[in-house]
């Protein structure tokens, strides 16, 4: 009786493994009816959101090139690479840099000051930031500049105050800019105390001038320094 009920029992397992196995084949092949199909070729309006991930339709791709000259083109692109341009070119008569300088861009965000200096002619450009923006801005760690000590001539950074660590990247623009090169940074508009404590983080330079200026359409605080010891 024992061996007839286990024969039973065995033939019942058998049978759900076979169909547990035909149902999971079925939900391979099956197509979700959320899926937009390949033959469709006028979708109606709920083919074109799937709700699922299914849909492995080729999907157009905006190559970077045809992004950049997009994103180059617009009036908000243009007029913050402008305003980058004025202030490079009163730094530039001040002799802080020039076409030939080794120029560092810290916390580039999407270039446009990369672009304000090699519209300037400036030639040895570095933009760096947290994400990538080829081809104007690499990737890299601004609170860890993966460059030599004194391996510029002149170091920027137009956002120093939104920096995650701003002592630490301070710190490493200076190490990165060689002795007599210059460093100028732009805050958020202050004066005084602020500006004093700015200028604390910078240990090996001295401060050559503060002044409010416009950058991409915001109020900012720049202020200059030169690299006077290693």
């Amino acid at each position: 009786m024992d061996r007839y009920v286990q024969q039973i029992l065995n033939k019942l397992s058998l049978g759900i493994i076979i169909a547990a196995t035909f149902i999971l084949f079925l939900l391979v092949i099956k197509t979700p009816e959320t899926c937009v199909s390949p033959t469709i070729t006028k979708p109606k309006p709920h083919h074109r959101f799937p709700k699922s991930t299914c849909d492995f339709a080729h999907r157009t791709h905006t190559s970077i090139k045809k992004h950049n000259r997009r994103l180059w083109s617009t009036n908000a692109w243009i007029q913050t690479v402008v305003s980058f341009k004025e202030q490079f070119q009163t730094l530039r008569d001040k002799n802080l840099f020039t076409k030939h300088s080794r120029a560092l861009v810290v916390s580039a965000g999407p270039g446009q000051a990369v672009m304000a200096l090699k519209e300037m002619g400036l030639k040895d450009i570095t933009g760096v930031e947290i994400l990538d923006s080829p081809p104007l801005v690499r990737r890299a760690d601004p609170h860890n500049l993966p460059f030599f000590d004194n391996a510029f001539d002149f170091g920027f950074s137009a956002y120093l105050d939104r920096a995650l660590f701003v002592d630490r990247c301070a710190a490493e623009m200076e190490r990165t800019v060689r002795v007599g090169g210059a460093c100028v940074v732009a805050v958020e508009e202050c004066g005084g105390g602020e500006v004093e404590e700015v200028v604390k983080l910078f240990k090996k330079s001295k401060v050559l001038g503060v002044k409010n200026v416009t950058l991409g359409g915001e109020s900012r605080t720049r202020i200059v320094l030169r690299v006077t010891s290693d």
